[in-house]
């Protein structure tokens, strides 16, 4: 959400924004909110004016008592009673406008950066760098419920009895190496001296709208029936809304947060042959990095945070590359965000395994996140957030990208400890 008074004196700027992000439906919100705001400021400065001659009757009130002038003093009273309605109405219609300019507020989307590229969806994202070289095997590379299944390691069919479709069972030798990788992940985030936080996996409604549009949350979220909670769709939501209404002291930022958690998501829409499997799921696991930091140095940590994922990827044999996210493709919310895609050896393409983005102020202003500097002066921080890994789409990469002919999967050194000193993954079938 942007700053009012911004959009207020910049409305072409704001205009053009929404331009860049092909939301035209928008435009007329910004006249619209514009309007409602001007509204509200004059209802405000007029119950502000009746509040401060009602303060300056009563003292007159006062002294006429004092003064045992009873009759003028009754007459002032009435000049309050007439106002007192007045007052009454306009305080009534405050909180009213208030709400509607912060329900339009919160549909008009941040302002994008300006090295973001402008495109209208994520078929105009721009590559920006690619990490390892992407490796095509002489022998075929079966799909990867194919490859799980030859090691006994998945049962989609009894995941579909218990809980429908888009959920799976792990097992064996695939579910000790799903856990080895989300541990190897926490302590490579541990390492670059980032907390361990385990959140909560539910949120109230206040926290959803603080950290996501209602775009977002309609497409992503779990609603607990007959409660003000909902399951989280990541762990940067309940790790940004442990701050909300929090005023933080400047000397404790940077924030820098690692995050375990389960993730539950809708996935609405139609998937397509690459998405079955354990590609597109409802619940899946993730390691995150969450930043809260000063707004000059926010764009600093966006490029250490996205750069951590690819070192974790490479340590892990997988190829990468970053993809830079068009104005089209940016959530209302993000002022810029790069994808990192895995190379799949299968496919002989890349796709989609961890997004990092900086959301400037948004979400602060949303969470009311403010920051106190030592001269006392207030400001809103900054927030940024970044997948380390999420399996099992990463498990895919990493089965893909260290399979053998023979069907055996090779075990990185950096994995090896988690693996119990395995090497390599033997197939039972």
């Amino acid at each position: 959400m942007i700053d009012i008074k911004f959009l207020r004196e910049n409305p072409d700027i704001v205009k053009e924004n929404i331009k860049k992000k092909f939301q035209d439906h928008k435009l007329p919100l910004v006249d619209e909110v514009i309007e409602l705001d001007k509204e509200r400021r004059e209802n405000q400065a007029k119950a502000d004016a009746i509040r401060a001659e009602k303060n300056k009757i009563s003292k007159q009130i006062g002294a006429l008592m004092a003064q045992g002038k009873k009759e003028e003093a009754e007459e002032v009273k009435k000049q309050v009673a007439e106002s007192a309605a007045l007052l009454k109405e306009l305080e009534e219609k405050e909180p009213v406008l208030e709400e509607k300019v912060k329900a339009i507020m919160m549909r008009i989307p941040n302002i994008i950066d300006p090295s973001v590229p402008v495109g209208k969806d994520d078929s105009e994202n721009v590559e920006v760098e690619r990490f390892g070289e992407p490796v095509v095997p002489d022998f075929e590379v079966p799909y990867h419920t194919d490859i799980i299944d030859r090691f006994s390691g998945i049962d989609l069919d009894s995941a579909r009895d218990v809980a429908g479709n888009g959920f799976y069972y792990l097992v064996g030798d695939i579910a000790r190496l799903h856990s080895a990788v989300l541990t190897y992940a926490r302590d490579f985030m541990i390492d670059k001296g980032f907390t361990y936080v385990i959140p909560p996996f539910m949120i109230r409604s206040d926290v959803v709208t603080g950290v996501m549009s209602f775009e977002e949350m309609d497409a992503m979220m779990y609603k607990i029936e007959g409660e003000d909670l909902y399951l989280i769709g990541t762990s940067e939501h309940s790790m940004i809304g442990r701050f909300i209404n929090k005023m933080l002291d400047e000397s404790q930022l940077p924030l820098t947060l690692t995050s375990y958690s389960p993730c539950f998501r809708k996935e609405k829409g139609a998937h397509g042959i690459e998405e079955r499997g354990i590609y597109r799921i409802h619940q899946f696991e993730k390691q995150e990095m969450i930043v809260i930091c000063k707004p000059e140095e926010s764009m600093d940590w966006y490029n250490k945070m996205w750069s951590y994922t690819v070192e974790l990827f490479r340590t892990l044999d997988v190829p990468v590359r970053t993809l830079e996210c068009c104005s089209g493709d940016l959530a209302d919310l993000k002022v810029k965000s790069v994808d990192v895609e895995a190379w799949s050896p299968r496919q002989k393409k890349y796709f989609e395994v961890g997004s990092c983005s900086n959301l400037g102020d948004a979400q602060a202003r949303r969470l009311k996140i403010r920051v106190k500097d030592e001269n006392g002066d207030k400001y809103l921080a900054h927030t940024l957030n970044n997948t380390v890994v999420a399996p099992p789409r990463m498990l895919i990469a990493f089965l893909e990208n260290n399979l053998n002919a023979d069907g055996s999967i090779n075990i990185p050194k950096a994995l090896q400890p988690y693996m119990g000193g395995k090497e390599k993954l033997i197939p039972n079938k």
